[in-house]
Formats: structure tokens, C-alpha cells, sequence
């Protein structure tokens, strides 16, 4: 495998060091040139265990296995005792769950560490610490055998910020600097960072489906009706067999319908609410049969009906107003073909038969002057269809 450039030149260092430590046995290296040769192996390497001797690794291991044991004695100690001494007992044991992952990285000890500095600023309620915890340990292993307590407890952080936001924490004080239990600012968006990261680190996990609703019903909470909608799209189409099923469609309903912006804009969006409207009532027959989802559904099949008619009377009266009487008839007879219940309906009959005999174009103006300027004839393509040469 060729080294690059940065490699060579550590190599050729190492190489150099090796030789004026060895070459002459009355010199011995200094610190800095050892410092420097080990920094130079580790560039090579990309890994500082691979440099270590198995000396060096024990020393590492006996020392993170020190620090362990001792915040697991602090953090059962905490469990144990009264509640009014367990924060600061939570906070000691999470200082050395932290030696202990610094003092042996990348190792099997330093996984349980690195959770179980999560669980003593969780249980400590510095939440935001905890959380920054449990994220480095899924992006550091992240098939570890800890990943749905993890999982479960960015969760609940996630929910009790969202939660604190629905009470209005932030209305009081905008930034906040004095409960370690919520982030600066941005509650709710670290809240839902972290729902979509559960999501990311374990999409086949249990709560993989909790997090994606979760994360879609406070952005409609918010009014973001587009990543909402994101959100359930993804639930329905990903989670087929998630609890949430149901509910992702009865929300994404809404969250179509609030995305719309109005007559003179698209109609993806409402034609997207009708097949949804559909897709419920065929895929959960036995929640049809709750009148109150009958109706619900019924109102939502209503307005869209009521949206698509609007759109095509505000389209008729603009092609009355221009004198296109051909176009507002076809957008009229379109409406009572197909929203005949609507309100619009009534308003369409009477406008057909008030320019039933009215042309379908209006009158071109300024006709003579076609007569003085008649439309040239159209040149000739350079290049032909059936000829690749352009000088053919």
C-alpha cells in the first residue's frame, strides 16, 4: 500500500531517530526526540495502541480499571444513599469514569466507562453532559452491547426538553445559565437533534419508530409543517409495522393540508392529502369504525374538495376577465364534473350559462397590422435530423 507524503517524511524521521539512538551506545536520545519518534509512529499507524508495549498496555489497562472501580463504588454509593447527597456523590464517580476512559481509549473498559459517564451526569440531572456522553459512546462503538439503554436515555432527555418547552422554560429566560438540566438555547431543536440521531445510530432499534414521531409531532408543534411531514413520510414508509402507524397518517394528513399555500400555488401537495385519504381508510378498516375517525376523515376529504374547487374557480374567473371564454368554460365544466358539492358548484353553473355564447378567444387587436408585417418564413436548421455533418 503507498505511503503518502505526510508518512514518508514521519518514517524517514522514525528511521533517523532509531539510528542515532542505536548507532552510538555512549548517546542515548533525548525526551523530546523519543516524544517526537512516538508522535511520528502514531502518524504512521493512525492508532496509539499499536506503538504501545505490552507493558505500556497493562500499565493503561490496571490504571482505567483503578478509576472504574472506584466511580462504580461512588455511583452504587450515590444509588444507595439519601437523595440529598447522591447528586455530588453522581458528579465524583463521573469524574473518574472519565480517567478511566482517558487513561485506556478504544479499549473494552473504556466503552462501559464512557456509559457509565453517561448514567452519572444523567442521574447527577446534568442532562446536557449526559447526553454529549452517550453520543460519543454510539459514535465510538457503535455496536456496543449498551445501545438501547442509550437509546432509551436519550429519549427520555429528548422529552423532558421537549416538554419543558411546551410549560414555556425559555419564554422566561430566553438562555439559560443556570439549570444544567436543559441546554443554553435551541431547546427544542437539541430535543429534536437528538430524536433524530437515535434514529441514525439504531434505525433497526426498538425505539427507532418512538424517536421518528416523536421528532415529527414537536415540529408540527412548532409549525414546521415540511420537516413534520418528512418525519411521517418516513414512518410510513419505513416502519410499516410501528404502532404509530395509524396516527402517522392522520397527522400527515394535516400536515399536507397546512403546507398548502393557497389557489394560485401547486396542488402536489392536496393530491398527496386525497391518496392519503385513501390509503387510511383502506389499510385500517377496524379504526373506520370509530365514528369519530369517520368523521374526521370525512372533514379532511371535504376541504380538499373544497381546495381543489377553489383552484379551479379562481383559474375560470382569470380566464374571464381576459376574455378566454373557451378556458373558463372547460375549468367550469371541470369543477361540476368533479366537485359538484362544493360551493363553487353553484357559482359555476351560472357563470356557463352567462358566456355560454360568448367565443371561445377574444377579438385579436390590432389585426391590420399582421397584413403590413407578415410573419417570415422559417430558416432552415444548420444541422438536419438525419445528417450528423454540419456542412452537409
Amino acid at each position: 500500500m503507498p505511503l503518502t507524503a505526510h508518512k514518508t517524511a514521519a518514517l524517514l524521521c522514525v528511521l533517523a531517530f532509531a539510528i542515532f539512538s542505536s548507532g552510538c551506545s555512549s548517546l542515548r536520545a533525548p525526551r523530546w526526540a523519543k516524544s517526537f519518534g512516538k508522535s511520528a509512529r502514531n502518524s504512521i499507524n493512525d492508532n496509539d495502541e499499536l506503538s504501545l508495549t505490552p507493558a505500556e498496555r497493562a500499565k493503561r489497562l490496571a490504571a482505567a480499571k483503578k478509576h472504574y472501580v472506584q466511580g462504580d463504588r461512588l455511583f452504587r454509593a450515590a444509588a444507595a444513599g439519601p437523595k440529598e447527597d447522591a447528586r455530588s456523590q453522581y458528579v465524583a464517580a463521573s469524574k473518574e469514569f472519565a480517567q478511566a476512559v482517558k487513561s485506556h481509549p478504544g479499549s473494552a473498559i473504556a466503552q462501559d466507562a464512557q456509559f457509565m459517564l453517561g448514567e452519572s451526569h444523567f442521574f447527577a440531572d446534568n442532562l446536557t453532559r449526559a447526553e454529549k456522553a452517550y453520543g460519543v459512546l454510539q459514535k465510538q462503538f457503535p455496536n456496543s452491547r449498551h445501545n438501547d439503554r442509550v437509546a432509551a436515555r436519550q429519549f427520555a432527555i429528548a422529552q423532558y426538553w421537549v416538554e419543558t418547552e411546551k410549560a414555556g422554560a425559555s419564554k422566561v429566560m430566553p438562555v439559560n445559565f443556570t439549570d444544567s438540566k436543559r441546554p443554553w438555547f435551541d431547546v427544542d431543536g437539541h430535543a429534536i437533534r437528538v430524536l433524530d440521531q437515535i434514529r441514525f445510530d439504531d434505525p433497526t432499534g426498538k425505539l427507532a419508530d418512538d424517536a421518528t414521531m416523536a421528532a415529527a409531532v414537536e415540529h408540527f408543534r412548532q409549525g414546521h409543517y415540511l420537516e413534520a411531514d418528512e418525519f411521517l413520510t418516513d414512518l410510513r414508509e419505513t416502519f410499516t409495522d410501528s404502532e404509530h402507524l395509524f396516527n402517522a397518517h392522520i397527522l400527515g394528513i394535516r400536515a399536507k393540508m397546512e403546507m398548502y399555500a393557497g389557489a394560485k400555488y401547486s396542488r402536489m401537495v392536496l393530491d398527496e392529502a386525497n391518496k392519503l385519504i385513501r390509503q387510511t381508510r383502506t389499510r385500517f378498516p377496524n379504526e373506520m369504525q370509530n365514528p369519530e375517525t369517520n368523521e374526521m376523515l370525512a372533514r379532511a376529504a371535504a376541504e380538499v374538495d373544497y381546495r381543489l374547487a377553489e383552484r379551479l374557480a379562481v383559474r375560470a374567473d382569470y380566464r374571464e376577465k381576459r376574455g378566454e371564454y373557451g378556458a373558463a368554460r372547460q375549468y367550469y365544466q371541470e369543477l361540476l364534473a368533479d366537485h359538484e358539492k362544493t360551493p363553487f358548484a353553484e357559482k359555476a353553473r351560472t357563470e356557463l350559462a352567462s358566456i355560454k355564447e360568448y367565443p371561445a378567444l377574444p377579438p385579436q387587436r390590432l389585426a391590420f397590422l399582421t397584413k403590413i408585417f407578415p410573419p417570415g418564413k422559417r430558416a432552415k436548421p444548420l444541422v438536419t435530423a438525419e445528417s450528423t455533418s454540419m456542412f452537409r
